[in-house]
This record gives structure tokens, C-alpha cells and sequence, in this order.
């Protein structure tokens, strides 16, 4: 079979890829821990839902202009504002399906064939795919393991060439958890400027964080002479517990969110109406949505700590890194590489056949030393996935 040149080097989503093997395992009767998937095992909030049941009952059901409903972005918009202490043009909202989708529309619409774009390493396994469905090329830079991978300036000079174009990066990270200090962004984003690089951040974990303030330092704190070309994407899926719902967005400038809507509207069009009509109440509810995702954060603080100390007790020798924000412990694993189990996806495939676990080995995000646990899941699932991963490798 002769693929397109187009998708010749594409490859499908090892986190997806892993999730479904291990639905599939336990549909066929085994007792499998999934602690793979990248989603909150929340329920969405309920005065979200019922928003999205009324507007179908009334007739919302409709096409929308392809960037979104206007009061969706407006409210989108004053949510950005209000973070930012300045006012954000609500014309600079395209909303899409999934942040995904925004990242694809950005990339897709500024980088081509000849291009070079830094992507942060370990990062999150879609960045170089969609990189190089661009015709571009994704460069993975990774910072000093003793810094937690954080770029600086110095890292992001040493990868760059007369082709870099662009740098992404997410903070909280995916697969990390490694949360970005305001200085730290401010550096790199003047470094973008300087060199007339376009930075392009995802945010889609900004308010799963753990430090002061419940809401991860971002973009929109920095002055904005520190700013050159940017695009900054967020979304309601991992935040308010709405991923199937398909509901992300860019902020970029007006011209810039006309680009990415003119590309939209060959491809999707519109984000699913009733899924925006649910955004909508999420954004513009704010008394509401501050208290669910209140609650959400510190179930996953708890849980993180939960996981940390199980670690250190019961699996001492897979040292991980300290996460400050999402729901994900990234620890080493080529520590306890052994006969037929010579790498993290050889780790991995054994741990799920032989203790019932699911991981996502490294190899998905660029770092083949470490595996990745997702603690969105119940305290004794957590507890009991750790006792199993602990006796497998005692045995």
C-alpha cells in the first residue's frame, strides 16, 4: 500500500494506541489498572451538561460560524482578560475541536516544507506528528535532567539554525507535570522575540497546578514587549473534566485567527454546537466553574501525593520527576531493564501482561529512559496498580 507523501512518516498516538489495548484486554476479561489515559475521570459538571441538554431542547443545534459562537469567544475572551490585567480581542479566538485541533491549525498555517521547529522534549507525543504533517521539521531539545527538562535560552541557541521557525512547548508539561516559573517564560519568550521565532505554548493544563494561586504562570502574565509572534492554546477538556466534548481554542491575533479559521473551514468547520454550548456556561458561569475545578485540583494534589509517597516506599529504585501541575508522574524505568525487557516499551508491554498495569512507555514523548503513570484515577485503583508494578519487579 502506497501512502501519500503527506503521511508517509506519520504515526498513530502511542498514548491512544495504549489506552485502547488495555480497554481491549479488559473487555476480554482481564483485570487491567489503565493508568495510561490523559483524561480527568471526573464527570463533567453538571450545570455544564445541563446547559448543553437545554440548548438542544431549544433548537441549538445548528452550524455556527467556523471560529465559534461569538458569545463563546467573547466569554472566552473576558476569562483571558481577566488573567491577563488587559483586555484580549475576543477576534482573536478561533475555537476548535480539541486543542489539538488548534495546535494543527496554527502549525498547519505557519510552517512549511523546509522549516525547523523546536519542540520541548520530553513532549507531548501528537507535537512532532503534526510538526511533520506540516512538511516541517520538528527539533526535540531537551533541558538538563536536573532542571526537570526546562529549557532555557542557551538550550533553545544550541538546537537553532538559520531554518528555525518556531518553538513549542506545554507547562504544566505533558508528560511531566514540570510547571514553568514566570521568569523562566519570560526568558524564552524573549529569546523568541529576538530571534524572530514564533512561540507557541500549550496551556491546556494551566489550571490543574499545585502552587500558589491554583492557575499555572503562562503567557498572558508577561509584559507584553516581551512578546514577538505567538499563539497560545487552552481548552475546556482537561480543566472542567469536558475531553470528550471536544471543545479547545487558540488566541492569536485577529489576522493570524483568520488564517487558522479559513483552514478550519475546509476541514471541520464548526465545533459540535451543543459541545459550545456547554463551553459557554463553563466560561461564562465563572462562580461555578472556579468551584469545580477547585474541587477537581485537589483531588489531584491528593492524589499526586498519594502517588509520590507510594513511590518512595514501595518502588525507591524508579526516580520521577516532581510534578507541580497536571495529573501525570514521568519516573525512569532503565534502571530495572532486565532480559527481554531492554526498553521502556518492552517495560511497559511486559508490566501489562505480567501485573495488569498500563504505562505509557517514553518512546511516545522522546525520552525511551522513562515511562509515564496518570494518576487520574481512584486512590486504591492507584494503590493497587503500585503493589502490582512492586511485586512484578521484586519477582
Amino acid at each position: 500500500m502506497e501512502r501519500s507523501p503527506n503521511v508517509a512518516r506519520l504515526r498513530p498516538s502511542a498514548t491512544i494506541a495504549v489506552s485502547s489495548l488495555a480497554k481491549r484486554l479488559a473487555s476480554e476479561g482481564r483485570d487491567i489498572i489503565n493508568l495510561s489515559a490523559g483524561e480527568p475521570d471526573f464527570d463533567t459538571p453538571s450545570f455544564i451538561s445541563e446547559a448543553a441538554i437545554q440548548g438542544i431542547r431549544q433548537g441549538q443545534t445548528r452550524y455556527t460560524p467556523a471560529p465559534g459562537m461569538p458569545e463563546l469567544r467573547k466569554a472566552v475572551a473576558a476569562t483571558l482578560s481577566e488573567r491577563a490585567g488587559r483586555p484580549v480581542p475576543w477576534e482573536g479566538i478561533v475555537v476548535s475541536t480539541g486543542a489539538k485541533q488548534a495546535l494543527f491549525n496554527a502549525c498547519f498555517s505557519i510552517f512549511g516544507p523546509g522549516d525547523e521547529v523546536l519542540v520541548g522534549t520530553p513532549y507531548w507525543t501528537s507535537y512532532p506528528e503534526i510538526v511533520g504533517l506540516c512538511r516541517a521539521e520538528a527539533v526535540p531539545v531537551a533541558g538538563q535532567e536536573s532542571r526537570d527538562f526546562k529549557l532555557t535560552p542557551e538550550d533553545l541557541e544550541r538546537a537553532a539554525t538559520p531554518r528555525t521557525r518556531g518553538f513549542l512547548y506545554s507547562s504544566p508539561g505533558n508528560p511531566t507535570g514540570v510547571v514553568y516559573s514566570r521568569d523562566e517564560l519570560q526568558a524564552l519568550a524573549e529569546w523568541c522575540r529576538d530571534r524572530g521565532v514564533w512561540l507557541l505554548a500549550d496551556e491546556i493544563y494551566r489550571e490543574i497546578y499545585f502552587g500558589a494561586g491554583g492557575q499555572a504562570p503562562g503567557l498572558l502574565e508577561l509584559p507584553p514587549e516581551c512578546l514577538g509572534n505567538h499563539v497560545l492554546f487552552d481548552g475546556a477538556s482537561k480543566s472542567f473534566a469536558m475531553t470528550g466534548w471536544r471543545m479547545g481554542f487558540s488566541l492569536s491575533t485577529p489576522e493570524w485567527a483568520k488564517v487558522f479559521t479559513a483552514l478550519q473551514s475546509h476541514t471541520t468547520s464548526n465545533v459540535a454546537t451543543p459541545s459550545q454550548v456547554a463551553a459557554l456556561a463553563a466560561y461564562s458561569r465563572t462562580d461555578e466553574t472556579a468551584a469545580a475545578v477547585a474541587e477537581m485540583r485537589e483531588a489531584f494534589r491528593r492524589r499526586r501525593d498519594l502517588v509520590e509517597r507510594l513511590f518512595r516506599e514501595k518502588l525507591p529504585q524508579l526516580p520521577y520527576l516532581e510534578p507541580g501541575g497536571a495529573f501525570y508522574l514521568f519516573f525512569r524505568v532503565d534502571g530495572v531493564f532486565g532480559p527481554g525487557r531492554q526498553t521502556a516499551a518492552e517495560l511497559c508491554s511486559w508490566l501489562l501482561e505480567e501485573a495488569g498495569v498500563a504505562l505509557v512507555p517514553g518512546e511516545a514523548f522522546g525520552d525511551p529512559r522513562f515511562a509515564r503513570l496518570s494518576y487520574a484515577t481512584s486512590d486504591e485503583l492507584l494503590v493497587k496498580a503500585v503493589d502490582r508494578i512492586a511485586e512484578a519487579l521484586a519477582g
